[in-house]
């Protein structure tokens, strides 16, 4: 049988789960037709989703439908789990997109899309709720079209399509254009080929809770989806998640591209395949062989990570998605060292979870996306470790950046030991994070101490030098070096390496050329019409950018889209709640960052001493009369033994 490995995303309450459930159900792979609602859906096993009613983790499934075995691949459909709905983009065949037809395209639905667009999957869409909405389909695909893209088209009339849909798969390419008018239709691998190149995007309809446009629906993927070919034979894998279960064992989730997997092989040089599980909600099956085109899950690994490539296969990219709140954690009567070994162990489940840990103050911090996922936290660290923990309330998370060029300059020579090095430092585009090159000639530096200079680079979180706040939209360049032939080791490289960053960055602040970013939402705002003015209002106190809403005289409600600063928006669904009584509807998604329009206040609050980070040191290490002197920041370029490279 053809296998496919297809994930289904969408934005909350949209039908996800119950889109799973019945695909299940009607294809035989479950007897009980399980629902949300009534905490037996079979892709919702935990106790904490069935209690809320939301998918927390994402889940596996498997089915057989005519000539195809799917992998489906549940995922969170709340932007407070969106890490491993990412992360499970990057080991798709293909997506179902559900949308509600009484809700349409939402905030959260457009940024799933936009990460949809980032890892380039192919899509289906499917629209649930038919039964309750009182929309046309042609209604809802010209929403489709005008929210998502022009390339939405229906393939809801019958498995051979209709003849118009057949001239709109042709006019998206012009050799298909020629193919159609000569032939009077497309063959079946030339709209596979389209679906799978992103020229379109197939659509269905129907009801997930009544069954209905359910077996249309799985005859559709079936037709057209395609089996995913390698033409390597040597294992490649990638990690997409890290779970825990019920007896404590750790286990790492993985698809296979390329080759087998069978136990006992080693993966890497310190580990081996202990067992092969192919899992089917909570519970599982042992199997001695997995080939390319499957998902497996192995127990008892420990230096696995989500996002892993195994094999041939390098690690994906850093997630798009970040989280934009900070909390301080109350340990109160518990050890920190046992709060930080718990929340370390729920961090290798959740990528959106930074845990941070001041040694010197003995405190912990942490990083999270929202409020429901703090709930959930705070569960989960009373459930499995009883730890009954409080969280400081949240501060949203800045990032910073720099607006103009320097050449950072870090020396480490203590007692037998010797490194220096230059980096050039430059702004890069909004949004662009932290980027490294290297233009250090071979004949200054060799080519090993290179490459230890540039591991140690992106080895580290950089931070800013206003707020200590992550370094981001920064391009990092090695451009000159020198070592000792008799005392250089690479921890002393690695030390010179992180000074160096430092110093340009204190090198800029002290020219005012550093930069405060803070993180926006994407909105969807709401409300009644009588309303729309306290709306408007509000939102140009946020200092919000938006699109004024059409009034027609015929709409009860208006919905008002754009960007608004977080820390402006964090707190505005209760206000919303208040003055519409309940019935206003406020989504927010993540879009990125942008210069603070408020900084100087926020780093004088603060009050943070970059020279008194002793972790993250502008100040360099030299040697004077046989004893090591160290030499604040703004005097290294008196002591530095390379000239500077870019004056």
């Amino acid at each position: 049988m053809k296998k496919v490995v297809i994930g289904i995303l969408a934005n909350v309450d949209a039908g996800k789960t119950s889109l799973a459930e019945a695909m299940l159900y009607q294809s035989g792979a479950i007897r009980h037709l399980g629902r949300v609602d009534k905490q037996d859906a079979f892709l919702d096993p935990d106790q904490l989703e069935r209690q809320r009613g939301i998918t927390i983790f994402s889940h596996q499934a498997n089915l057989e439908y005519q000539t195809t075995q799917l992998t489906l691949l549940d995922t969170p459909g709340h932007i407070d789990f969106a890490s491993q709905t990412e992360a499970v983009l990057s080991v798709l065949d293909y997506a179902i997109l559900v949308v509600s037809a009484t809700s349409g395209v939402q905030s959260y639905t457009r940024k799933i899309w936009q990460l949809l667009h980032h890892y380039q999957v192919p899509t289906f869409i499917f629209v649930n709720k038919m039964d309750v909405a009182n929309q046309e389909i042609s209604c809802l695909m010209s929403q489709l079209q005008e929210n998502l893209s022009t390339n939405c088209i229906s393939f809801a009339d019958k498995t051979n399509l209709s003849a118009e849909a057949y001239e709109e798969l042709a006019l998206q390419d012009e050799q298909l254009l020629s193919e159609y008018l000569t032939k009077g239709k497309l063959t079946t691998e030339t709209i596979q080929v389209l679906i799978q190149q992103r020229k379109v995007f197939p659509c269905f309809f129907g009801s997930a809770l009544k069954l209905t446009g359910i077996s249309k629906f799985l005859t559709g993927l079936n037709d057209w989806t395609a089996e995913y070919h390698s033409e390597e034979t040597e294992f490649s894998a990638r990690v997409f998640k890290i779970s825990h279960n019920q007896k404590g064992e750790r286990l790492t989730w993985l698809r296979v591209f390329a080759g087998k997997l069978q136990p006992r092989q080693p993966l890497g040089s310190e580990q081996k395949v202990s067992e092969l599980r192919v899992y089917q909600g909570d519970k599982y099956q042992g199997v001695d062989r997995i080939t390319a085109g499957a998902v497996c899950t192995i127990p008892g690994l420990k230096n696995t990570y989500v996002g892993q490539g195994l094999g041939k296969l390098s690690d994906s990219v850093q997630p798009e998605l970040k989280p934009v709140l900070t909390y301080e954690v109350a340990t109160g009567e518990y050890d920190p060292l046992i709060c930080l070994e718990a929340l370390r162990e729920l961090e290798d489940e959740d990528q959106q979870l930074h845990v941070l840990w001041n040694r010197h103050q003995q405190k912990l911090s942490i990083r999270i996306m929202g409020k429901v996922q703090l709930e959930i936290l705070q569960q989960l660290l009373a459930d499995r470790y009883d730890l009954k923990l409080k969280f400081v309330e949240g501060k949203v998370l800045y990032q910073e950046a720099i607006t103009q060029s320097v050449e950072g300059v870090g020396h480490f020579e203590p007692l037998r030991h010797y490194a220096e090095v230059h980096l050039l430092l430059e702004p890069g585009p909004l949004g662009s994070g932290l980027t490294f090159a290297n233009n250090c000639p071979n004949d200054m530096l060799a080519t090993n101490w290179q490459k230890q200079i540039m591991s140690d680079l992106t080895n580290k979180e950089h931070l800013g030098v206003l707020l200590g706040a992550p370094l981001t939209d920064v391009k990092l360049t090695l451009i000159s070096g020198k070592y000792s032939n008799k005392h250089t080791v690479g921890g002393d490289f690695r030390q010179a390496t992180w000074r160096a960053v430092r110093q340009g960055l204190m090198v800029l602040k002290k020219q005012g050329q550093c930069q405060l970013l803070e993180p926006w939402y994407q909105f969807s705002l709401t409300v009644n019409q009588e309303q729309v003015g306290r709306a408007l209002n509000d939102l140009q106190l946020m200092n919000a950018t938006f699109q004024l809403p059409k009034i027609s005289g015929q709409q009860a409600t208006q919905t008002i889209k754009g960007k608004a600063p977080v820390t402006k928006m964090q707190n505005y669904a209760q206000t919303l709640r208040s003055y519409t009584h309940g019935q206003g509807q406020l989504e927010c998604s993540f879009a990125g960052y942008q210069p603070c329009q408020a900084a100087a206040p926020i780093i004088a609050q603060s009050n943070y001493q970059p020279t008194s980070d002793l972790d993250n040191t502008p100040d360099s290490v030299f040697c004077a009369k046989g004893a090591a002197v160290q030499v604040p920041w703004d005097e290294v370029a008196d002591w530095m033994h390379l000239p500077y490279a870019t004056r």
